[in-house]
């Protein structure tokens, strides 16, 4: 959590914020379960909305290993720094598929996700209008991230562990560089189903580079 104090920066978009996150999988069948999730972004650690992102998704189970998901996310984004939410943002419609491999190295697991976006972006968009004028891009962009998670416990009830991952999203286009995200966090797996865990973000997305503090509930009822 110490890392940001280097790397701020003067411009007030470059401040410390946080993510708010929950991350759900709840199991239907042998194969199918549904995930959820939500992130609630603020451009400083307890206020300043940023943004909102809600995402759900249908999973196929391929083996203990491998799984494909496609879903949908609906995404309202304030750019304006001092702005928080108000009625102008952008709002934008995603549909999502990916695929992740899971492998381990002795008692280390590793996790490969790559996913596809479709994303629509109404630009300044004003929630108490009836029909807004707005003015809408289509893109289409590319994920990859590698994630490691490293137990630091041999309690079986209450293990801790060191989570770690990079992630780097490119555009389908003349411009492929988007952003990239390297994060590490300290987990709590509180039982079977539901772990915990706090960390820091490094962000860069274009021109910034932003500095997130991050906690995260996961709950997984079925794969």
């Amino acid at each position: 959590l110490l890392l940001y104090s280097n790397t701020l920066q003067a411009q007030k978009e470059e401040s410390l914020g946080n993510w708010l996150m929950y991350f759900g999988t709840h199991k239907l069948n042998d194969k199918l379960s549904l995930h959820y999730e939500t992130q609630l972004r603020n451009y400083k650690v307890t206020s300043n909305f940023n943004q909102l992102l809600p995402r759900v998704g249908i999973n196929y189970k391929i083996d203990d290993n491998s799984m494909v998901t496609a879903g949908y996310a609906l995404i309202p984004t304030q750019g304006e720094f001092e702005s928080g939410w108000n009625e102008f943002m952008s709002i934008e419609n995603r549909i999502w598929q990916q695929f992740i491999l899971r492998n381990k190295i002795k008692n280390i697991s590793l996790r490969h996700r790559y996913r596809l976006e479709q994303r629509w972006i109404k630009s300044q968009y004003h929630l108490n209008q009836i029909n807004p004028v707005t003015n809408t891009t289509y893109k289409n962009r590319a994920r990859y991230m590698l994630s490691v998670k490293i137990p630091l416990s041999k309690n079986e009830d209450f293990p801790l562990f060191l989570s770690v991952y990079d992630e780097i999203f490119l555009n389908i286009s003349d411009t492929p560089f988007d952003q990239n995200r390297l994060f590490g966090a300290l987990g709590f797996q509180v039982n079977k189903s539901m772990n915990i865990q706090a960390g820091y973000l490094r962000h860069r997305a274009g021109d910034l580079n932003l500095n997130r503090l991050q906690l995260a509930v996961f709950l997984n009822t079925g794969n």
